[in-house]
């Protein structure tokens, strides 16, 4: 996909320029712990479910905090894999975080309807905590997602408060309201509900419960982590209103948030190596300034 490539031109620039470099990890703890990276880790029983870890070296549970990070793909296709450049650049701007890159089993049809999507962030989450003496980590996490993988960050920590509450979330344009988006489709595109339907297996009409179920920004409250949206104007696949919605709900609950709105930028996938480039730079002083 044109993301991995984007990715990897960001990557090396990030390499390139970054404050950090990688080999710093450890240099400033007291224990031998070394740094370690698990690929296609299980968090349940089906193949899809699994996740690449990657631990820091001199971690402990009370000081590593942790990223989650959650690919797109329409929630019918994609693979953390489309992450992997993602992961290289914030391991160097982060060097003490513990990341983990999840996969989740896709919608299709008639298997794997969404909310199983959802189901699969919750349980790979609920697992990386139960194992959280085993990779001395602490529960102090930030879920990212990118599109499908953005709306499933903000679901994730807006609806479900354990077993861990985020301290940060990072959504790159992620949808929040998917009646909304149903109904009103970027740029009018009548495909787009069309898919949205086959994902879900319902149109609002049919099952307005599991939209509103299923949409974010029916979970936002005073007590929803900070909050980051990177979105593009020019998005004809995910609207730029979706954040619109976060933004509004998050500052009348009084919750912290930072929206940035890339001028001349379509979805997430088309994004340049200056945006991404910029976008790690919002991320890392959003993440700083917030997970403490």
């Amino acid at each position: 996909m044109k993301i991995l490539n984007t990715l990897a031109s960001i990557a090396i620039v990030a390499t390139l320029f970054s404050c950090k470099k990688e080999n710093s990890v450890g240099n400033n703890n007291n224990n031998n712990v070394e740094a370690k990276t698990s690929l296609n880790v299980a968090y349940a029983t089906d193949p899809l479910q699994n996740m690449d870890i990657y631990l820091p070296a001199g971690r402990t549970t009370s000081t590593t905090k942790v990223m989650i990070m959650i690919h797109g793909g329409a929630w019918a296709s994609g693979d953390k894999a489309e992450l992997n450049p993602f992961v290289d650049t914030l391991k160097r701007r982060l060097p003490d975080y513990a990341i983990f890159n999840i996969n989740y089993r896709l919608s299709e049809a008639p298997n794997n309807l969404f909310p199983t999507q959802e189901m699969d962030v919750k349980a790979a989450i609920e697992y990386i905590y139960g194992k959280r003496a085993e990779y001395a980590i602490s529960d102090k996490y930030v879920l990212v997602g990118a599109s499908a993988g953005g709306h499933l960050a903000m679901l994730q920590g807006y609806k479900y408060l354990t077993p861990v509450k985020p301290k940060a979330i990072i959504s790159l344009s992620g949808p929040s309201d998917l009646n909304d988006m149903y109904n009103h489709p970027a740029g009018g595109n009548p495909l787009l509900s069309v898919l949205l339907a086959s994902v879900l297996g319902k149109t609002p009409a049919q099952d307005l419960p599991l939209y509103t179920n299923s949409s974010p920004v029916n979970f936002i409250g005073a007590g929803s982590p900070p909050t980051l949206l990177l979105y593009g104007d020019a998005d004809l696949l995910v609207s730029p209103t979706q954040a619109d919605f976060v933004k509004s709900k998050l500052q009348t609950a009084g919750v912290t948030n930072q929206y940035i709105l890339y001028n001349g930028s379509a979805h997430v996938d088309t994004w340049s190596p200056a945006v991404f480039f910029d976008s790690f730079n919002k991320i890392v002083a959003f993440v700083t300034a917030n997970v403490l």
